[in-house]
């Protein structure tokens, strides 16, 4: 079964969905407060592990430093 949450980090609103049992560890982070709510990013953890609250935020953080703010989308 897939969990989700919703996740705010400095602002900025994610929701957050488990890839579910057949990719343990993976989430899917969806941007909704962004310009495009479809855009994000997927994070793995290879030990299989539900990660920690502050782990969810550091990866949101890091994904977020790499958006360039004129377009909204990662910079190439």
């Amino acid at each position: 079964m897939k969990s989700s949450m919703r996740i705010e980090v400095d602002g900025e609103v994610f929701d957050v969905v488990a890839s579910g049992d057949d990719n343990p560890g993976a989430y899917h982070y969806r941007w909704t407060s962004g310009r495009d709510p479809d855009y994000g990013f997927t994070a793995a953890w290879s030990d299989h592990r539900p990660p920690a609250m502050s782990e969810h935020e550091e990866s949101i953080r890091d994904f977020l430093s790499q958006i360039d703010p004129e377009t909204g989308y990662m910079r190439e």
